[in-house]
């Protein structure tokens, strides 16, 4: 099974030279490790190449070399002096992209479920950034081609790619603060009564290396929720990401027990609603990926300081599953709302 995960991807390129990197240490990020508060600060770096570099001195707390455990503080200065990845290993390919918004700074795109983000073990083409490579070969001098922030392969929905180093940062920079707005569809399986938020702990599961899991010991995660349309066994719901874990509303959805329509990770076995419709059925097990959509991103404009929204609309499939539930509930006298007539 093919999935694309956010944590330690490999290093997509060979180091070049470039100049010396800072940043401050957000009051969020405070006594958390120094090397896990380098994962959020430069995502552009593996984990493994960060602690490589703080081993070496090549990574700097308040201009002192420090262990890569030593907790931080809110206020201390980082300055990465290492080299940096400038180039991607990766060939343009005239792949179609649907662009919500495109200027000299970032672009805004509605990825389709089924494309995959990075070029990876499996994937050396097809992939959005052999896409975007195409679209601007500028790119090539972005690490990462400019992505700061990733959809799973089978999560549709909007991305901003940043097209200069300098929006990158700003972008990495709002989203390790959690001033960017990332709000999703999710249809789940179970009929809700309210909405709410799960504030777990996400972490790499101790023995299935593909998929996350609630644990104690792990980072912390939150999403809010609340709902958007009930029918009699799913929900509709809204989620907004506060924190941006591999597989986050996808994680937090199960361990709530109301695992998202279609997910091969985490939806468990199919469930039928008693007396469903033949056409219902047959929405249900045709819906092979998880029903999740990335539908709205906000976020500040890294040259303008203007707030910027971008909404990309509900594809093909989740809105043909929509119809079916809502033709159930209304054969089953069943509101919007859940409530018997």
């Amino acid at each position: 099974m093919n999935q694309e995960h956010d944590a330690d991807p490999a290093d997509p390129a060979d180091a070049t030279p470039d100049a010396p990197r800072a940043a401050r240490i957000p009051e969020t990020l405070a006594g958390r490790r120094f090397d896990a508060v380098l994962a959020e600060l430069f995502p552009e770096f593996s984990r493994s190449r960060l602690s490589a570099w703080v081993k070496s001195g090549d990574v700097l707390l308040d201009g002192a070399e420090v262990r890569p455990r030593e907790p931080v503080r809110a206020g201390q200065e980082v300055l990465l002096t290492a080299t940096l990845e400038t180039q991607v290993r990766a060939e343009p390919e005239d792949i179609p992209l649907s662009i919500l918004h495109e200027d000299d700074e970032v672009f805004v795109i509605d990825k389709p479920a089924g494309l995959v983000v990075h070029p990876g073990a499996g994937n050396h083409s097809g992939t959005l950034v052999n896409a975007l490579l195409f679209r601007d070969p500028a790119l090539a001098a972005v690490p990462r081609a400019g992505i700061v922030h990733r959809l799973d392969k089978d999560t549709s929905g909007v991305m901003v790619v940043a097209r200069t180093l300098q929006a990158q940062t700003a972008l990495v920079a709002q989203l390790s603060a959690r001033e960017v707005h990332r709000q999703y569809l999710a249809v789940v399986v179970g009929a809700l009564v309210s909405g709410g938020t799960v504030n777990e702990p996400i972490d790499r599961h101790p023995r299935d290396r593909l998929r996350m899991a609630v644990r104690d010991d792990g980072r912390e995660a939150t999403t809010h929720y609340r709902l958007q349309e009930r029918f009699r066994a799913h929900t509709a719901l809204e989620c907004r990401l506060e924190t941006g874990r591999t597989h986050q509303i996808r994680v937090h959805m199960a361990h709530l027990k109301y695992p998202i329509v279609g997910d091969p990770l985490y939806g468990g076995p199919l469930k039928l609603p008693r007396g469903a419709s033949e056409e219902l059925v047959a929405a249900l097990r045709g819906f092979r990926r998880q029903a999740l959509h990335a539908q709205v991103l906000e976020f500040v404009h890294p040259a303008t300081g203007e707030p910027l929204r971008c909404e990309a609309p509900l594809p093909d499939d989740l809105q043909a599953l929509l119809r079916e539930l809502r033709a159930d509930a209304a054969a089953h006298a069943v509101t919007g709302a859940g409530v018997r007539r």
